[in-house]
């Protein structure tokens, strides 16, 4: 295990949201790759929990480790991290793919009519007749906006709609409700 990592229990509501690429410059910073285009949860956490390269390889540690952030920052199109315990750059390097993971309680409060992507996964959509059209299984981005992945089960198969996330589409979103209500039809 290398110096400065100590072994964690992965919080209950963590949130997966980027991967280590590696190290950056010689001061054992690293360079992360951040599933979102906005890494506030990256910013907004000093606690990362980290677990190994699913891909395989030899990972410099086992199991769930904890990370602590002393300072990270956007760094053209992806987030730079300096941490306490890292000090050069084959600590850093050792890192790489490594998984980032932080409580999804530690996530800054998102603005009204804001949502996190995870909290929308395994929301049901329904249309404004009542018809369930499905879960959200995914989001995609496409540029200009984002879309629902629907999935749902049509004679045996599984299936997918595609709906865009806009205010001209999605009508309302509940969270406590665990219900998405759209305008769109079953046979779009």
């Amino acid at each position: 295990m290398l110096p400065g990592l100590e072994p964690a229990e992965l919080p209950a509501d963590a949130v997966e949201i980027g991967r280590v690429l590696g190290a950056w410059g010689i001061k054992g910073w690293i360079k992360v790759l951040p599933y979102s285009a906005s890494p506030e949860a990256l910013f907004s956490s000093k606690r990362w929990f980290l677990l190994p390269s699913e891909r395989g390889g030899k990972p410099a540690f086992e199991g769930t480790v904890l990370l602590r952030i002393k300072e990270s920052r956007e760094h053209s199109d992806s987030v730079v991290a300096s941490a306490h315990d890292i000090a050069d750059r084959d600590a850093a390097e050792a890192l790489k793919g490594a998984r980032i993971f932080v409580p999804r309680s530690s996530f800054p409060t998102p603005q009204e009519g804001e949502y996190y992507w995870v909290d929308l996964i395994g929301l049901a959509v329904v249309n404004r007749e009542g018809q369930a059209l499905g879960e959200v299984t995914d989001l995609m981005a496409t540029g200009p906006q984002q879309v629902l992945v629907i999935g749902y089960e049509e004679a045996g198969k599984q299936l997918e709609r595609l709906v865009p996330f806009v205010d001209a589409y999605v009508d309302s979103v509940d969270l406590e409700a665990k219900r998405i209500t759209v305008d769109w039809q079953l046979d779009y």
